[in-house]
This record gives C-alpha cells, sequence and structure tokens, in this order.
C-alpha cells in the first residue's frame, strides 16, 4: 500500500519485529537512566529493567493489538470496559508472581537491598500499566493515521471520479452542437461539408486522444478552439461578426484539456445563435508571466441568460475548482445585450501529467488528400 511505501519501518509488517525491538531497548535505556540506583552499576540496572520486558509484553500486548482492535474499534464498550478490568486483576497477580519468582532471586545476587520486598507493591504494577498504555497511544495513534490517509486518499479518488465524469459531460455537449451544424450542411448538399467533417474528426482525435491527459499544450487547445470557431462560421455564413486575438508566447505552456471550449460553446448556443440581426463575438487570448488571460465577449437577446443555461459553464467551473484551486479567477457578466467572461489561470500551478503530442488521427488526417 502507498502508506508502506511513504513509511516503510512505520507501516510494513516487514519491519514489525525489528520495530519491537528497537521501542524494548530504547525503553531499557531509558528506564534505567531515569531510576539508577547509587549502589548498582549501569548494567546491573540494565539487567533489572530487561527483567521486567517479559511482563510488559506479556500484559501490554493483549490490551494493544487484541483488545483495542477487538472491542474499542468496533465500538464494544461495555465489553471492553469490562475485560479490561478482569485483565487488570489478571496484571496485579502477574505483578505478584514476576516480584517473587523474578525480580527477588535476581535482586537478592545483585546485593540490592532497594527493593521492595512486599510481592504486592503496587508500583511495578503501575508501570506495566504505563507501558500498556502509552503501547496503546502508539496503536490508535498508527490507527488514526492509517485511517486518515484512507479517507484522504478516497477522497482524491472521489475527486478524480467527478472530474472525470465533468469531462465526459463535455464531451456529448461540444459533439451535438457540432453534429448538428454538419447536419444541417448535409440536407443541402453543400460543398463545405467534406472540410467540416474533416475538421470534427480532428476535434474527435482530440478528444478520444489527447484529452486522457492531464495538461495538453495551450497552443493544441487554442487550435481546436479556432477549429470549433471555424466549423460556427459555416453554420452562420457571413452573418456572424467573429474577432480573435491571441497575444503572447504561448509555446510550451500547459492547460487542463476543453476548459476553455464551454466557455466558446455557450456563446454560440445561449448568445450569438438567440441574435436575429448583426450578431458578433471576439474571444481575446493573453499569455502573461504564466499567467493565461481569456476574454469572450458576446452578442446576446437581453431576455437570454447566457451565464445559467446548459451544462458547459457549471461544468468548467467545478472543474477549475478541482484543477486549480485558488489558482483562478472567474467572472461571468451578463450586460444585457451581451455578456461577458473573463477567465484568468495560473499556468504555472496547473495539474501534473502526461502529454501526448500527437494522436494517430491527426497523422492519418495530414495524408489525407485536400
Amino acid at each position: 500500500m502507498e502508506r508502506y511505501k511513504e513509511n516503510p519501518f512505520v507501516f510494513s509488517p516487514k519491519y514489525r519485529l525489528l520495530r519491537h525491538v528497537v521501542f524494548w531497548i530504547t525503553h531499557i535505556l531509558i528506564f534505567s537512566f531515569l531510576f539508577k540506583l547509587p549502589e548498582l552499576s549501569y548494567w546491573k540496572m540494565h539487567l533489572l529493567s530487561t527483567l521486567w520486558v517479559p511482563a510488559f509484553i506479556l500484559y501490554s500486548y493483549p490490551v494493544m493489538y487484541w483488545f483495542i482492535p477487538g472491542f474499542l474499534l468496533k465500538e464494544k464498550y461495555p465489553a471492553f470496559v469490562a475485560i479490561l478490568i478482569c485483565w487488570s486483576i489478571f496484571g496485579y497477580f502477574l505483578n505478584y508472581l514476576f516480584r517473587s519468582y523474578i525480580l527477588f532471586p535476581v535482586s537478592d545476587y545483585l546485593d540490592n537491598p532497594s527493593i521492595s520486598r512486599n510481592p504486592w507493591a503496587a508500583g511495578s504494577f503501575l508501570s506495566m500499566n504505563v507501558m500498556a498504555g502509552f503501547g496503546s497511544m502508539i496503536v490508535l495513534f498508527k490507527y488514526w493515521f492509517q485511517k486518515q490517509k484512507e479517507f484522504l486518499s478516497a477522497e482524491k479518488e472521489k475527486a478524480n471520479a467527478e472530474l472525470q465524469l465533468l469531462k465526459a459531460q463535455v464531451h456529448p455537449h461540444f459533439l451535438l452542437n457540432t453534429l448538428n451544424n454538419i447536419y444541417s450542411f448535409s440536407l443541402q448538399s453543400s460543398e463545405k461539408t467534406p472540410k467540416m467533417v474533416l475538421d470534427l474528426t480532428s476535434l474527435l482525435g482530440y478528444i478520444l486522444y489527447e484529452c486522457r491527459a492531464n495538461e495538453v499544450l495551450l497552443e493544441k487547445e487554442l487550435n481546436i478552439m479556432k477549429n470549433y470557431i471555424d466549423l460556427e462560421k459555416e453554420r452562420y455564413a457571413n452573418k456572424l461578426e467573429i474577432s480573435v486575438n491571441i497575444e503572447g508566447d504561448i509555446r510550451h505552456k500547459f492547460i487542463a484539456p476543453l476548459l476553455l471550449l464551454p466557455f466558446l460553446e455557450n456563446a454560440f448556443k445561449h448568445g450569438t445563435s438567440e441574435v436575429l440581426e448583426a450578431p458578433w463575438l471576439s474571444m481575446d487570448i493573453a499569455v502573461k508571466n504564466n499567467t493565461l488571460l481569456c476574454k469572450i465577449v458576446n452578442s446576446k437577446n437581453e431576455m437570454t441568460n447566457a451565464g445559467k443555461q446548459g451544462i458547459g459553464i457549471g461544468n468548467v467551473q467545478k472543474r477549475l475548482q478541482y484543477l486549480y484551486p485558488g489558482k483562478h479567477e472567474l467572472k461571468l457578466s451578463d450586460e444585457g445585450d451581451f455578456f461577458v467572461v473573463a477567465l484568468s489561470i495560473d499556468l504555472s500551478a496547473g495539474t501534473s501529467g502526461p502529454v501526448i503530442s500527437q494522436n494517430p488521427i491527426d497523422h492519418h488526417l495530414q495524408n489525407l488528400p485536400v
């Protein structure tokens, strides 16, 4: 799993035994340092500290790896409290046995008069509970940390799934508009139909192949938008006035695919198509210091709410929130007889992902006769 790669020593089962060995060696060294007795050397203190490790393990490990996962984490609170009380009684007798049959004989061998001769002394029993509590805190922290990683991973997968769904919704919306245009020309047996089919084929290749990447070349995205404008021009003939201006160096810049096109679709579908006389549209693109500035202005019927109709605008707003959180600014303005879209994106903060330079459909189109 991913957490094993990020923290192999902490989470990987491969290092489980080594983790426990390091933990208990650290415990022995700290205990010997904190409770140093004047009459004993350090190696004797280490020996006394080591004597209690089996008792600590026998008492604390069932709490850490049985009671907590089996009862506490499964919200069986009454059973957890009951078994913890019973286990504490067992631990008190365990303390008696270790003191009587292990600690006292070894202490006599080491000539250590500082050890209390009361086999029921509660000090060592308290130490057992402290170690069980400390180990349980580590287990609970690891459990919480793993759950947080799983939660964040699930949220990321959910966001990616939603993002892919939003992108998928753009494709049919875009294709439907374009196919309707070609269909109307084919009914008229227009000579422009083959050229429009080629343009659409190029657009399909872009959607099927290059849009699978997280990012595409900005230059390619703008070329696709130009193709779309050319397709729309054929539908309007000479009735539509279009202005396209591109400034700045657009080379070697990357952007999420199909991020700008829905604004253009919306401008045609809910803007210029509703205007009976002198429809117009302008698109201004500028790149300044890795910041993309896009402004699309289109004429519209005063009764049309161009900013809220269709799924295109809403999808793009969600995708911008996913892909460029805090790195973009979108303004939609309805001015009555025209509508304005103003978008700025920090391209240096874009999503990382593979970039496909050319799709196979483009390769075949280059070999077709014009």
